[in-house]
């Protein structure tokens, strides 16, 4: 999941919990926004932790120049 997901996952688990009143027979609404929410969150929190640890493994590599000391005539 990447953090735009994650971010999706949030707006769309708020509007169900704050702003959506309509009743489906069944299903609470307001518990599937906080599910959704909480899901974000932790995708979110995954995501990053997960960016973070990519950018310590990536190594920088050195190049070195290699002289030659052999004189041409």
């Amino acid at each position: 999941m990447q953090i735009g997901t994650s971010i999706l996952l949030i707006a769309v688990g708020a509007i169900l919990k704050y702003a959506v009143t309509a009743t489906v027979s069944g299903v609470d609404l307001s518990t599937v926004g906080v599910i959704l929410m909480v899901v974000g969150v932790v995708g979110l929190i995954l995501s990053i932790i997960m960016m973070s640890m990519a950018t310590r493994r990536t190594d920088t590599v050195v190049q070195r120049d290699v002289v030659d000391d052999r004189r041409r005539v």
